[in-house]
């Protein structure tokens, strides 16, 4: 898999593919054979190194019950402020965590939606340091199939946007960018010149109902 294949930016694969980078649950040599970049390997060589980076990987998902209950609040705060220019890379670090997890559960003895709502559940305990906060968590996966191209040009033009769907918008907003006719850079500048505007409208509209709230509550 290349570097780009996420369509990550630069900033992404200098970080995550940087040949120097320390070791993790990955060794710099583990990387290097799985991005291809070395190989001398004989067969039986090949079938050690997966050998070990499977069972690293499986210590790496045990070790998480140690860092979840052990490991200090500012240390888990500080692995999750990178600098700014790193913030992309790490984004998609963990986006790709979530997705891994979810293609290696597939058939797993507890279905993945089960595990992410324990898990969700148990972080929402931790903060509350109790376990009498109790959360609804929702997952589901759920196919985008065609949409109506007209209809979503029609609740654009009317201004509806609430009555856009998630599946709606996502879709949409791939075709548009794969549209031949689709220039993002002049785009980019008019959002940018608009952003301000919408910016102090929403902070208008948090005040208005803050203030709405202390009156109801009176």
């Amino acid at each position: 898999m290349d570097d780009e294949s996420h369509g990550g930016g630069e900033s992404v694969a200098d970080l995550a593919f940087d040949p120097d980078r320390d070791r993790g649950v990955l060794t710099p040599s583990d990387r290097e054979f799985l991005l291809g970049r070395k190989t001398d390997y004989t067969d039986h060589s090949k079938k050690q190194k997966r050998n070990r980076i499977r069972r690293r990987v499986r210590n790496a998902i045990l070790d998480f019950t140690i860092l979840f209950e052990h490991l200090d609040e500012r240390d888990r705060e500080t692995v999750f402020d990178p600098e700014d220019a790193e913030r992309d890379a790490y984004t998609r670090g963990i986006t790709d965590t979530l997705a891994f997890l979810h293609l290696g559960t597939m058939g797993y003895s507890t279905p993945f939606k089960q595990m992410l709502a324990r898990g969700v559940s148990k972080g929402e305990q931790e903060l509350a340091g109790s376990e009498y906060r109790m959360v609804n968590v929702e997952f589901n996966v759920d196919p985008v199939g065609r949409i109506d191209v007209d209809e979503v040009v029609e609740k654009l033009d009317q201004g509806a946007f609430e009555e856009i769907t998630d599946e709606e918008l996502r879709a949409f907003v791939r075709l548009l960018a794969e549209s031949e006719d689709f220039s993002p850079a002049p785009l980019r500048e008019e959002i940018k010149g608009q952003m301000d505007h919408f910016a102090r409208r929403a902070e208008e509209a948090a005040t208005q109902r803050d203030r709405r709230i202390e009156e109801l509550t009176d």
